[in-house]
């Protein structure tokens, strides 16, 4: 070891022991406050970020770790205490709200604070102070309250950003937006790794562990575009499988562990999600339990659910040795199964009260994958891939019969998803796969920020065996973007080739919109 980096470890580990020495000084006197040694480091290199935001509140995040890959981030395993702000403007000065929040060790030192009694519709600023150390301002905004006639809704819809495959183009992009939210819907983070594909490198093997999953989650967010976008807009998000691990479905997983084991890892893997993620401090797992599902109103014009389509979902089907996993595969009976479900029958139960009451413009549902059929049509028949909707079809002709019951009581249904690795635009029909079922719903699916994609060989052969495909092309990596109004709702597929690079610019692909009251998707 160098003498210099001698010295800044020393300097680190004899800041940690003054301030355990102070805190513990401090809890005897029962004063939260205090004051943090100055060669300690920046707190704040995970950055800042806001989510879940409401018509007067909204979570606004970080989490303190001087230094992010080492054992409790480079701080003292004791509570911590750090004052955040929120003000109208970025200076501070007007409207401002302040308080304290006790960061422990527990969950990571992470900072999630709720703040509520503020004016809707309304953009805001926030930071966080500990010490003499000043966190990143972030920008974030509440939502319009609900009975207010909302002119425009604008998102940035990303998901699946595999981080050895590249760099975070499409994060600089969003950032640099004019959006009121972004919808992250899955693969936030990556545990696996293809050295085939890999542009720069994931600090460590596949995590299994707490430590692993934290470090794994530090080293996403120390990527520059991707805190920029965090600190820009508010995030609503959920998950798909890479979170922890590839393909698990409910308590089964894809290496056969028995089901004590993987809920242990899945419960390391919920924690960290949580300890790095703008969300509300009442979503705090328990155990390997976390309540994911939330529903959302922006104003009259739209009406939101962000869906859990991973912990209830019900084993893959035709499993040959009982291990979860997705397969590509002929349709066989199990699928056929009208108990098997990717949501859960409580989860799928309260979404469609939710549909069934909603009196919104536009109902959005917010979920990790493609719900309009992707099969490909071979000499030997049909082969479909059965971690994807088309492997629950039961469980998808219930989503789109309360999507069509919802829409016809009024308003318009769309479907916002990812997973796949590709841009698609398509029809849903309440009855998939027959041309003389209604179509009930547009859906646009964003590729993914960097992850791989299928050749364009395949997915041509996809989109000729599925006349509802509008739109597929997995060559390229971006986001989608969605301009929604009274009157239409617009997508906007932004895209740059793969591998995206690291100063890569992003191009309009091409543009679908679904006019109000015409729920087919129409090229724009």
């Amino acid at each position: 070891m160098q003498r210099r980096q001698l010295l800044q470890q020393l300097g680190r580990q004899a800041a940690a022991m003054a301030l355990a020495s102070l805190f513990g000084s401090a809890v005897r006197g029962q004063s939260p406050a205090v004051r943090w040694p100055a060669n300690l480091g920046d707190p704040f290199t995970l950055g800042v970020a806001s989510g879940m935001p409401q018509p007067g509140s909204v979570v606004i995040w970080t989490r303190l770790a001087p230094s992010p890959h080492e054992p409790g981030g480079g701080l003292p395993g004791v509570p911590l205490a750090v004052r955040w702000e929120l003000a109208e403007d970025e200076h501070f000065s007007v409207g401002v709200r302040r308080g304290e929040f006790v960061a422990r060790p527990a969950q990571a030192h992470s900072v999630h604070v709720e703040v509520d009694g503020l004016a809707s519709a309304r953009t805001w600023y926030y930071r966080f102070i500990a010490g003499d150390a000043i966190s990143p301002i972030g920008r974030t905004r509440t939502a319009p309250a609900e009975d207010e006639p909302v002119p425009r809704l604008r998102i940035a819809l990303a998901s699946c950003q595999h981080y050895e495959q590249g760099w975070y183009a499409a994060h600089r992009e969003i950032a640099a937006r004019d959006l009121d939210l972004v919808l992250f819907v899955g693969d936030y983070i990556y545990e696996s790794s293809n050295p085939r594909f890999r542009l720069r490198a994931h600090e460590g093997p596949v995590p299994r562990t707490l430590d692993a999953y934290r470090a794994r989650h530090a080293t996403y967010k120390l990527d520059a575009d991707l805190r920029a976008a965090h600190a820009a807009h508010p995030w609503l998000l959920t998950w798909d499988d890479h979170e922890v691990e590839n393909d698990y479905a409910g308590e089964a997983n894809v290496r056969g562990l028995d089901a004590a084991a993987f809920l242990r890892q899945r419960a390391a893997a919920y924690q960290a999600y949580f300890e790095h993620l703008p969300l509300s401090p009442t979503m705090a797992p328990t155990g390997a339990a976390m309540p994911l599902h939330q529903q959302f109103r922006w104003g009259r014009l739209a009406e939101l659910w962000m869906l859990d389509n991973r912990q209830y979902r019900d084993r893959q089907a035709c499993s040959t040795d009982g291990r979860a996993g997705g397969r590509v595969l002929a349709p066989c009976d199990e699928m056929a199964d009208p108990a098997r479900s990717v949501f859960g029958a409580a989860q799928e139960r309260w979404l469609g009260q939710g549909l069934a009451s909603s009196r919104r413009a536009w109902k959005l549902i917010g979920q990790a994958s493609q719900l309009s059929p992707s099969g490909v049509a071979t000499p030997f028949g049909q082969r479909l891939y059965s971690d994807g909707w088309d492997g629950y079809p039961r469980a998808r002709e219930r989503l789109l019969d309360a999507i069509a019951a919802s829409t016809a009581a009024g308003g318009d249904a769309l479907v916002l998803g990812g997973d796949v690795h590709r841009h698609v635009a398509a029809n849903l029909r309440q009855r998939p796969d027959d041309p003389r079922s209604p179509v009930v719903a547009g859906e646009f699916v964003t590729t993914s920020v960097t992850s791989r994609g299928l050749s364009e060989a395949l997915t041509a052969a996809m989109r000729a065996s599925n006349p509802d495909l509008l739109h597929a092309r997995s060559d390229e990596r971006g986001y989608a973007l969605l301009d929604i109004t009274p009157a239409a709702a617009t997508c906007e597929f932004r895209a740059t080739p793969f591998p995206a690079r690291r100063e890569a610019r992003l191009h309009s692909q091409a543009r679908f919109v679904v006019e109000a009251g015409q729920p087919g998707v129409v090229s724009g």
